[in-house]
């Protein structure tokens, strides 16, 4: 049986997950307005992704004893002033999802909660992971610049992107 406390923690969790879902929906939704349909396919499978971390967490704390909460989850922006700038917020919402996987394993090993605490090593490599990548998204705007092009040659390097993921899947990869 999990503690309240870390009941309460992995719901925070649900929260920020399901916030990170919607705030790359939102971001893709933008993206596909301005025609960028590479930078709208990745920021969709991100979205996805986010999902899928939330319900994971749902089904583990269901297979503890816990209780999930359905989050309410506030709105996310729906305008941005740039494509960089919507990268630059994904690094740094992934490094904030970061920053709390880590006070829940914290919370796990003061409360000598083992099973939490080995759960939550699947969530420390995905973030590992994630901020990798947005840090290779962000050096490539760097490399690519302001210029006029500079939107089109971003969007060819989200479709290189969302092929390699495709390629990564297509053979049980990551």
């Amino acid at each position: 049986m999990i503690s309240k406390k870390m009941e309460a923690a992995l719901n925070k969790q649900i929260v920020l997950e399901g916030y990170a879902s919607f705030l790359y929906l939102a971001m893709a939704v933008w993206c596909d307005n301005l025609g960028l349909s590479g930078c709208h396919q990745f920021l969709m499978r991100q979205s996805d992704e986010e999902r899928m971390h939330m319900m994971k967490i749902f089904e583990y704390l269901g297979e503890v004893g816990g209780f999930a909460l359905t989050p309410g989850v506030k709105e996310p922006p729906r305008q941005f002033k740039s494509v960089q700038e919507v990268f630059k917020m994904v690094y740094a919402h992934e490094q904030k999802v970061t920053k709390s996987i880590n006070g829940l394993i914290a919370l796990a090993s003061k409360e000598n909660d083992y099973s939490t605490e080995t759960f939550l090593q699947w969530y420390v490599n995905e973030q590992r992971e994630e901020e990798a990548l947005m840090r290779n998204v962000l050096d490539r705007i760097k490399l690519i610049g302001e210029g006029p092009q500079s939107l089109y040659f971003i969007d060819k390097e989200m479709e290189a992107i969302n092929r390699q993921a495709a390629v990564a899947e297509a053979t049980g990869g990551n």
